[in-house]
């Protein structure tokens, strides 16, 4: 049998038999209750947490790239790329390096005008198209290669919604300083044909970005066999760092690279934030519960005296004794662990897949709140939980031992 079969017994039995006090069974249902509340909320909320991260992180990549190759003073692009794409797409953990360019224009659209950027993608790069073909809600991705009298462009569902564009329509494009006159620069206005939308995720993306042909957007924009952006797409995410100290021998002193954590620290940096103000608020929860269990197990062991000098008459040691209430407060954070993480789980799902909370997507970037729960997220509330509820023993077991069984059984 083994050596502590004794103390789980008679602490299983304390908890469950019938109370003298009827508070002391009050006072331990509300410490269980405390426990569970604690691990559920904290559960909730790093779900939470974890849902925003990794949803903006899901939705913002799929549309952008893990590391940026852009000039370090900002000019009309450069020209020689191709070779520097070659080498950068040889690189450990690179999957594609696609030259780019980027314009920053005004949309104009039967409704009103919306400003954005002008993404030119070049035909050859099919990881690129591969990843906004799952994002098309109307239209084809394939139609950018159509010929016509206006060039294709694809825009994003809240870009099309607010300016009024829908597929198929022609909407005017406009390049602010592209045309070089003699009386200065003017903007230019070309006009695209809408052949598709898409719908990210991402409110940012959806609502200013828009796609074309790379061959279109230089000819438009005058910018022959130019780019701005080398963009890098990585197996691993994590590597964006290594990457960029790798890419640096390659793409010389005129050009810099920048990852998608540097690109958007502060966001990342605002989650992180949240996460720990999370974990260090919800925890006060966990330290009420405690003090319930302080407080249940002092009663305890008041009401358990005789029983107390009893054991210790027929043999018991302090040391056992002392483990019975350890035991009892640590059953009571088992079983209020438990529930937690049953309700917490089991909540984040619901939530997730129900989508119960929504949000202005204007605002939060996203329209409804995405729960993610993660299964190691479980292990260490778990374990905090649990040695919360193991150091709220320790005084009520040191005060079990201060019993005196001569005094306590004087008068039985």
């Amino acid at each position: 049998m083994p050596r502590v079969a004794f103390e789980s017994f008679v602490a299983r039995r304390y908890l469950t038999a019938k109370r003298r006090q009827a508070v002391i069974s009050i006072i331990t249902g509300v410490s269980i209750v405390g426990v569970a509340a604690g691990v559920m909320s904290l559960i909730i909320a790093l779900a939470i947490t974890n849902g925003f991260r990794t949803t903006l992180q899901k939705s913002l990549l799929g549309a952008t790239a893990h590391v940026n190759i852009v000039e370090k003073e900002t000019g009309i692009g450069f020209d020689d790329w191709q070779p520097i794409v070659q080498r950068l797409a040889k690189l450990t953990h690179v999957n594609s390096a696609t030259g780019v360019l980027y314009m920053q224009v005004l949309f104009s659209g039967p409704q009103t005008g919306q400003g954005g950027y002008l993404k030119g993608i070049p035909d050859s790069v099919s990881q690129e198209r591969d990843e906004l073909r799952r994002y098309i809600k109307q239209g084809s991705l394939d139609r950018l290669n159509e010929a016509g009298r206006y060039p294709p462009i694809l825009l994003g569902t809240k870009l099309a919604q607010k300016s009024g564009m829908m597929l198929d329509s022609v909407v005017t494009v406009i390049i602010p300083n592209n045309d070089i006159t003699p009386g200065g620069a003017r903007p230019s206005y070309p006009k695209f044909r809408v052949v598709g939308l898409f719908e990210s995720g991402f409110y940012d993306i959806d609502n200013t970005f828009a796609y074309a042909a790379l061959a279109d957007v230089q000819r438009v924009t005058g910018f022959e066999n130019t780019i701005n952006t080398i963009e890098l797409k990585l197996d691993d995410i994590n590597t964006a760092a290594s990457v960029s100290a790798a890419a640096s021998p390659i793409i010389g002193d005129k050009l810099t690279s920048t990852t998608w954590e540097e690109q958007n620290r502060g966001v990342l940096n605002a989650l992180k934030m949240d996460r720990i103000v999370t974990v260090i608020t919800i925890s006060l929860i966990q330290l009420v519960a405690a003090l319930n269990i302080l407080i249940s197990l002092i009663m305890m062991v008041m009401e358990k005296s005789k029983d107390i000098a009893i054991m210790v008459s027929m043999g018991a040691r302090w040391e056992q004794i002392r483990r019975i209430f350890i035991f009892q407060g640590l059953y009571i954070g088992a079983v209020g662990t438990v529930i937690g993480l049953i309700l917490g789980y089991g909540l984040s799902y619901a939530a997730d897949s129900g989508r119960w909370f929504k949000l202005d997507a204007e605002i939060y970037a996203l329209s409804y709140v995405p729960f993610q729960p993660r299964p190691m997220d479980a292990i260490w509330v778990s374990a905090a939980a649990l040695a919360v509820s193991f150091l709220a023993t320790l005084y009520p077991a040191r005060q079990a031992t201060a019993v005196l069984p001569a005094e306590a059984l004087r008068y039985e």
